[in-house]
């Protein structure tokens, strides 16, 4: 376990870094943590700066978004936490500011990170980053925007508390975060529910131009760069497509690809269980979790569908 306040009491410049292209569990871990230390030190001279590309505007709500350091300022910091980051890669433009600090904290929950830090809390059962740090929080330095971001960060690794990652423990977490006065149900609804017009127009497409194969117990969906163009969205625009894939009666996979550049891939896995689809993902590079993984990977659509294939067969029907 990790003791927050000793780590960081001596430390004037604090980081606290990101994953890139950050999610709703990245972003409500970082803000989580910025919000508590700046409670524990708000009677001493400390500069606590969260590092990310910028989130998306629906997170706008909690407190520190606003003082994001998007541009990735370089400065000497004393301690630097890498938060809900499962490898130095995925750190982007922050991996200088990590390897450079005098003392490095890595807190996540991703089972394939080795551990990037001097000091790692690294627990794969936890449903988020986001739960791992409430682990770590005193009751007497928590307040609603603290609670508000916790909250974000589990209802976004969760699937809004349906995954099989939800224990006992995240539970009575997100038990405890309901003292504290903020509308949770606006949260869920305006952060993991509610799209644009535009966004549905592509949900909507992705959907009815998927594929299933395997017998049906695989579904694919992609979005091209030039669709993503002719309505005018981007990456953060495309998220929950993989997790209505996944719903599809008989479904066993669902991959969702989109076009990064030409001949290159981000590709997001969802399992419904028989599949470990975080072992997939670490074969092309990525990571993640046992039923929720992404990686990058080159090809053609059918390229990158047929390798992935390959491997998901494997687990499906494994030679007796």
């Amino acid at each position: 376990m990790i003791d927050l306040i000793r780590e960081t009491e001596k430390a004037g410049e604090i980081g606290i870094i990101g994953h890139i292209r950050p999610d709703g569990d990245c972003v409500g871990s970082c803000l989580a943590l910025k919000a508590y230390l700046e409670n524990v030190y708000k009677d001493r001279e400390k500069r606590v700066t969260v590092y990310l590309e910028k989130p998306a505007e629906i997170f706008s709500y909690l407190k520190g978004y606003d003082e994001i350091d998007s541009e990735y300022t370089i400065r000497k910091l004393d301690v630097c936490f890498s938060i809900d980051v499962s490898s130095l890669d995925r750190l982007g433009e922050g991996l200088r500011l990590f390897q450079e600090a005098d003392r490095s904290i890595c807190i996540d929950h991703h089972i394939s990170n080795n551990g990037l830090g001097d000091v790692n809390l690294i627990e794969p059962g936890a449903s988020s980053t986001s739960e791992v740090l409430a682990t770590l929080f005193l009751d007497e330095y928590m307040d609603a925007e603290v609670a508000k971001a916790v909250f974000t960060g589990i209802v976004h690794d969760s699937g809004v508390f349906q995954y099989s990652c939800m224990s006992r423990r995240s539970f009575e977490i997100v038990g405890k975060l309901c003292d504290y006065d903020f509308d949770r149900t606006e949260i869920i609804d305006e952060t993991f529910y509610r799209k644009s017009y535009a966004q549905n127009q592509i949900l909507g497409r992705t959907l009815m131009e998927s594929i299933l194969f395997m017998n049906g117990r695989c579904i694919a969906g992609a979005v091209n760069r030039k669709t993503m163009d002719f309505y005018n969205l981007g990456p953060k625009d495309l998220d929950g497509i993989v997790n209505q894939l996944r719903v599809t009666r008989g479904v066993e996979v669902a991959i969702f690809m989109y076009e990064l550049h030409s001949l290159e891939y981000k590709v997001s896995m969802r399992s419904n269980g028989r599949v470990d689809v975080a072992k997939i993902a670490e074969l092309f590079g990525g990571g993640g979790h046992v039923r929720a993984a992404g990686c990058t990977m080159n090809g053609t659509y059918y390229d990158v569908l047929n390798n992935l294939s390959a491997q998901i067969v494997k687990q499906l029907d494994p030679v007796q």
